[in-house]
């Protein structure tokens, strides 16, 4: 037996869902883990490169429905972000946010108008999307949200900051949620809109192969057709957050995985008093010996 039978789901997969892993699992070991030690030491990563890559491998809004999405299940969609956190935490932020936050957000509640002219372009990893829910003082609590959206005749005029938002400034579409007078209401914000402004945020000390920005609206005026027509309140934020936290959940087992990997290599590898340090571990013997004692 080794450690990693701890991992060793195969039996509960279907054919399919091993063959999208499988996938997924081969890019990484191609693509992303001999990058990513420089993408996180320069804290930069070819996001666009890398989201059109993923379009082309199916994973952006994979479990959606439709609109150039490839429809798969939710367990396939787990291991693709089980596989792609393996490499690292950044890349795998990439897809979430692309397709559980921003993406699912236009699907669920947007109009039809919304979904064609955005979602095939996001599954292609042609068109980056953002989502803006937190805020500098209100993070677990949106509740508190301070960004706010005033009727201006017949458009939208959004005032606000957000903050720590993956993919921010290379998104092309944010997804805004700001107070009305009707109760919190989500907007598709086209990011070259006037008075939209993304500023990335340096100098941090985790996630750095992961694009993070401040998003700054002063006076963002949109038209009516603009506001997510679908839902009202914080059940459309908290539903998007919700749909991400399944890949997020699947992705830590990734990252154990490879955390455990590199121990164990490394444990062959390192040498002390001539031989590798594994070589120092204790037996099953001992630790039963040791298990005994602890009894008495």
């Amino acid at each position: 037996m080794t450690p990693f039978e701890l991992f060793d789901i195969d039996h509960l997969l279907s054919e399919e869902e091993r063959a999208i892993r499988d996938v997924v699992r081969d890019y990484v070991e191609r693509r992303i883990k001999p990058e990513v030690g420089d993408w996180f030491e320069t804290g930069e990563i070819p996001a666009r490169e890398l989201a059109r890559e993923l379009g082309e491998l199916g994973v952006l809004g994979m479990h959606l429905q439709g609109y150039g999405c490839q429809g798969t299940s939710a367990v396939a969609y787990g291991l693709a972000c089980l596989e792609l956190e393996a490499g690292d935490s950044g890349i795998r932020s990439l897809v979430s946010v692309q397709g559980s936050l921003a993406m699912y957000a236009i699907h669920a509640f947007g109009s039809e108008e919304q979904k064609q002219q955005w979602l095939p372009g996001m599954a292609a990893g042609e068109l980056i999307g953002c989502f803006g829910l937190t805020e500098p003082d209100f993070g677990s609590n949106p509740a508190g949200m301070l960004t706010n959206a005033k009727r201006d005749g017949g458009d939208w005029v959004l005032n606000g900051t957000k903050m720590w938002i993956t993919n921010g400034n290379v998104a092309d579409v944010a997804v805004v949620w700001a107070r009305t007078d009707e109760g919190i209401r989500g907007f598709v914000v086209p990011t070259d809109t006037p008075g939209f402004t993304a500023n990335p945020i340096h100098k941090k000390m985790s996630l750095r192969a992961s694009v993070t920005s401040e998003l700054v609206l002063e006076d963002v005026r949109l038209p009516a057709d603009a506001v997510l027509p679908e839902v009202v309140g914080l059940r459309g934020p908290l539903s998007c957050l919700n749909e991400a936290r399944f890949g997020i959940v699947f992705g830590t087992l990734g990252a154990a995985r490879d955390c455990l990997q590199t121990a164990i290599d490394y444990s062959v590898s390192r040498e002390q008093f001539d031989k590798p340090i594994a070589g120092f571990q204790l037996t099953q013997k001992k630790l039963a010996d040791v298990s005994l004692e602890l009894g008495k």
